[in-house]
């Protein structure tokens, strides 16, 4: 199977997650044209690292329930911020992993880390929220 940009797996790094989801890799160059191919669906880009212990705990989470997920209509990215640091820096990535929410090209939230689904869902709700231009959830 061809891995991402031609490059070969590292060997703890799980990609079912990437598959599941139906994900598409970006890179720094990349991103700014996979946002605007999302046309108006709200995009979640998770921003992980090869060899990351809480990435790969993350995908295993993402994987044991699926579907609420799914649920959630989200547009998957996904960028290696190991393999093309300088689209970490481009979002002022400190660690990972980050999960960060756009919609028409418009950063609106983040979530730093996996907190299970229930803490997922309402940092998507509050996006979503965002590119209406209605408050926040409390």
């Amino acid at each position: 199977m061809p891995y991402p940009f031609g490059a070969a797996p590292a060997p703890h790094t799980d990609y079912r997650a990437f598959e599941a989801f139906h994900m598409r890799e970006v890179t720094h160059e990349s991103i700014e044209q996979a946002l605007a191919e999302a046309g108006d669906k709200l995009v979640c880009v998770f921003f992980w690292g090869e060899d990351c212990y809480n990435c790969e705990m993350a995908k295993k989470a993402m994987l044991l329930n699926p579907d609420p997920l799914r649920e959630l209509d989200l547009h998957w990215l996904h960028g290696n911020v190991y393999a093309y640091p300088a689209l970490g820096r481009r979002y002022g990535l400190y660690g990972i992993p980050v999960f960060m929410f756009f919609h028409k090209g418009k950063k609106l939230g983040r979530a730093t880390g996996w907190h299970g689904h229930g803490q997922f869902a309402a940092a998507v709700a509050n996006a979503r929220l965002k590119a209406e231009g209605k408050p926040l959830a409390g």
